[in-house]
């Protein structure tokens, strides 16, 4: 039987969780090339996914620490959108998928690994993207580092203001 190790994903599937909100904690840091945090506009930051499923995984948080969408600033989520469609843009430049994802995960129930604190996620997709090893070893496979795509997407975010 062959093996494949993914031991970056052993890392999230065995820490305890956070006791500090994530996304508040990158937001308040000024180190954004170590948070991944791609792109800073007024009421929200872009930032790199750092388990993610597709390559150019990226999400849009608010600086505001909210649980929902009726609890955000209507001017955040104006601003939400608004950075959704420049990601979009830089993500389509850059990888040149087929599709794009966008979902957001509101509370833990839903599947909020962040329950406290909204974000936005967009995913790249590729028509067969979902192949075997997604299907049978639950492991996806990426083809470049989480460097890599800070310093592609960043460039081109930065590029598209």
């Amino acid at each position: 039987m062959d093996q494949l190790w993914s031991p970056w994903r052993y890392r999230y599937v065995s820490s305890d969780p956070p006791t500090e909100c994530l996304f508040c904690t990158k937001a308040a840091e000024s180190n954004d090339e170590k948070n991944y945090v791609v792109l800073r506009a007024e009421r929200n930051f872009i930032l790199l996914n750092l388990y993610p499923y597709t390559s150019g995984h990226l999400m849009i948080a608010p600086y505001a620490h909210v649980a929902t969408l009726e609890d955000a600033d209507a001017a955040a989520l104006e601003e939400m959108m608004r950075l959704a469609q420049q990601a979009e843009a830089a993500l389509r430049q850059v990888y040149r998928p087929s599709g794009m994802n966008l979902g957001m995960n509101i509370g833990q129930s839903a599947g909020a690994g962040v329950a406290g604190h909204i974000h936005m996620h967009m995913l790249t997709r590729w028509r067969g993207d979902v192949n075997f090893m997604t299907t049978v070893a639950e492991t996806r496979v990426l083809p470049e580092d989480l460097e890599t795509t800070y310093a592609k997407l960043s460039a081109a975010l930065k590029r598209s203001r």
